[in-house]
């Protein structure tokens, strides 16, 4: 997949003043017979930046990466990576390298050979091979396990694995395909801040797919939401949680209570919004006077079992769960069921208190163009 040219190993300072590659999709399509797996993407990557591919199963966010890496051919459109051409390249010809879901490493193999493997495929003496290797393994904390079999390690162990063997061939670009799905939870935070770590400071320019909202929110300079083969919006982790495009992208990008209420008025960038006896005033992203869409976010509803607060929904609390460092409520409210989230508090509310309901109208709560 990565056309190596040079065998000479390049030290940690030296992958830091590589030139990082952009990826450019111009309208990119893949068709699958008569099926649209995608259709007329375009998107820009830029060098040294970490972007991230998000959506549902099915979306086809895993094409658009096969076709970064010459694994898929593009129907119709152009990819450019550097500036390049390379829609017609094969894989080999692309200088990408990719971390497969599965890892792929090969189980007869130790792990120096396993990251050693693709510079000899390429030409390199076993001397320069075994060089760049083991500076690889340094690169990914990895130092000391060179002779042990993929089998010997942890999951995340083999993982590094895998990003040190898709690192020694120096891309242009790297790919992730969902590289922490085999993962427990705190191992995929763990490994999902290293690889964020090792991407910033090796200047790569990288694609990464995920199903993961959190994972996306976490490691991404920017995301790429996709919804049934085509990009429903593209932005900064905060951008999309906090003026979701759609109400696809409202729902899918973290937990959000949609709402309905109507703009009362206008007044320059502002809206005022009447939600029951909730009056508040949000930035009125294009939609004009009557009935609108909000997303407001769990942790921007605020419960006061005291129901002192004027102005508030009158709510019932119907169930809470305590999850350690958060409460999450279910609450009944005439402006419909509500899921809340509350943090550094010991003691949950009980089921059946009522509850005065009001929203922070800096954080959490959006309207939703054209919903």
């Amino acid at each position: 997949m990565n056309q190596m040219t040079s065998v000479t190993p390049l030290g940690p300072s030296a992958m830091l003043k590589k030139q990082a590659a952009s990826v450019e999709f111009r309208n990119v399509t893949k068709r699958y017979g008569s099926v649209t797996a995608v259709d007329s993407v375009s998107f820009v990557i830029e060098p040294g930046q970490l972007v991230t591919l998000l959506g549902p199963s099915g979306c086809g966010k895993t094409t658009t990466l096969r076709m970064i890496a010459g694994l898929e051919m593009a129907s119709a459109g152009q990819i450019l990576i550097g500036g390049r051409d390379v829609t017609n390249l094969s894989a080999a010809d692309r200088d990408v390298s990719m971390v497969f879901q599965s890892y792929a490493l090969f189980p007869h193999m130790s792990v120096l050979e396993n990251v050693a493997y693709g510079p000899t495929v390429q030409g390199a003496s076993k001397k320069d091979a075994v060089a760049m290797a083991m500076e690889k393994l340094s690169l990914v904390g990895l130092t000391g396990l060179e002779k042990r079999a993929p089998s010997e390690l942890s999951g995340g162990q083999q993982q590094r694995v895998a990003v040190a063997r898709a690192l020694v061939l120096e891309p242009q670009v790297l790919l992730f395909d969902e590289p922490l799905s085999n993962l427990d939870a705190k191992l995929r935070r763990r490994v999902r801040e290293d690889i964020r770590e090792l991407q910033q400071n090796l200047n790569l320019t990288v694609a990464y797919v995920t199903h993961d909202q959190e994972e996306a929110l976490a490691v991404s300079d920017r995301i790429i939401v996709m919804s049934n083969a085509r990009i429903a919006q593209t932005g900064t982790p905060r951008e999309l949680y906090e003026e979701p495009a759609d109400l696809f992208v409202a729902d899918f990008i973290g937990d959000a209570n949609i709402l309905t209420g109507a703009v009362v008025d206008l007044a320059g960038p502002q809206a005022h919004v009447q939600i029951d006896r909730l009056r508040i005033e949000l930035p009125h992203r294009g939609v004009m006077k009557g009935p609108v869409k909000l997303a407001v976010r769990p942790d921007a509803i605020f419960l006061d079992e005291t129901m002192a607060q004027p102005n508030a929904v009158s709510g019932t609390v119907r169930k809470a769960s305590y999850l350690g460092t958060q409460i999450e409520y279910e609450v009944e409210s005439p402006i419909g069921e509500l899921f809340v989230v509350q943090y550094g508090r010991k003691e949950p509310i009980a089921p059946g208190t009522p509850v005065a309901i009001s929203f922070a109208l800096q954080r959490g709560v959006a309207i939703i163009p054209g919903a």
